[in-house]
This record gives C-alpha cells, sequence and structure tokens, in this order.
C-alpha cells in the first residue's frame, strides 16, 4: 500500500526520484525453519534476489514492475505460489532471471542495501522504510507509513509532507496506533 501511494500519488507531485532497496523479512526476523511464516519469507526472499539479479543487469528501470507484478499476485491474485519466470515474461523480462531465486551470492548485496536502511532506522522496525535527504541535507528514514488504503490526492501529499517534515525534527522517534483494519488493495494495478 505504502508503494502504491508514494507511487501512484506522490511521485509526480513532489518531483520524486525513487530507488527501490531490499529489506528481507527472512534475514530480519529469522524465524525458524519449522513455522509457516519461514516458507513465505524465503518466498519473498527469493523474489529479492530474483530483483537484484535484475538491477544487476543495468535493468533498473524493469525492477518496479517486477515488484508491482509480484505484489499483484500475491495480493490482488492469492497466488503465492506463482511461476517466477511467468512474471517475469509478464513485465517484459528474461525467463532466465528466476534462476536468481536460488542463487545465493544474491545474498550480500540484499543484506548491505538492508543493513544501510536499517542503520537509518534502526532495527526494531519491519518494512516499509522511506529514506530520503532532510531539508539540512542530512539522510534520514522512518519506519511506515503503513497504510490499509491508499490516500487520494490532497490526502495522499498531507501524508507525505507530513512524514518528511516530521524528519527534519531532531529527536523524533515515533508515531503509532493500533490497526483496526485489513488492507484494502483495491483493482490489480495494470
Amino acid at each position: 500500500m505504502t508503494a502504491r501511494w508514494v507511487v501512484d500519488e506522490v511521485a509526480a507531485e513532489r518531483d520524486l526520484s525513487i530507488t527501490w532497496q531490499p529489506i528481507s523479512l527472512l534475514f530480519k526476523n529469522e524465524p525458524p525453519e519449522d513455522t509457516p511464516y519461514y516458507e513465505s519469507t524465503s518466498k519473498t526472499h527469493k523474489m529479492l534476489r530474483v530483483m537484484e539479479a535484475v538491477k544487476a543487469a543495468g535493468q533498473e528501470n524493469k525492477v518496479f514492475d517486477l515488484y508491482w507484478e509480484f505484489g499483484s499476485r500475491i495480493h490482488h491474485d492469492g497466488d503465492r505460489d506463482f511461476d517466477i519466470a511467468d512474471a517475469l515474461a509478464t513485465v517484459g523480462l528474461a525467463a532466465s532471471y528466476a534462476e536468481a531465486a536460488s542463487d545465493e551470492k544474491w545474498d550480500i548485496p540484499i543484506r548491505e542495501k538492508m543493513d544501510d536502511g536499517l542503520s537509518l532506522v534502526g532495527d526494531d522496525v519491519g518494512t516499509p522504510i522511506i529514506a530520503w535527504n532532510r531539508s539540512d541535507g542530512d539522510r534520514v528514514a522512518l519506519f511506515g507509513p503503513v497504510i490499509t488504503r491508499v490516500p487520494q490526492k490532497e490526502d495522499a501529499l498531507k501524508l507525505w509532507d507530513a512524514m518528511t517534515m516530521l524528519g527534519d525534527v531532531d529527536g523524533f522517534w515515533e508515531l503509532k496506533k493500533t490497526r483496526t483494519e485489513r488492507p484494502e488493495f483495491g483493482d490489480r494495478p495494470t
């Protein structure tokens, strides 16, 4: 939801240039191998490997398309066991990138990039993490926002502006309230 908010509603209005970086919940949370959470985070970790292979091949412009396709299959289609090669083909990438899913060499850049993000925001968070340069030029990041639906137009920009203003305040750390509703994914992105 946060990605859709930033891409669909904020990026053009705030002239953002977005670089997608991985965070592996498999690495971050280290779930026991005999749990369902291990299985689900292992699958998404393999998708991160594929996205890193795509980036390394100079296809940065396709990473978001692939992320969108993976997310749409999981959240809109309810399919967690889709064929990664098919998802690659859907966004115009070679099916051979799917081989990266089982290649542990991609774990090194995933860990490095994840650690870079966590160094800005701390270890006691999850995803999403958004990083940007503050008004004084220093790099800052915040966990979130965690949203259950994409705010539209004016509200989307208010949320962005509030987040970046809070990031400008030294000593600001956290806002939180209990989530009382499930995400509303809306229509499948096209």
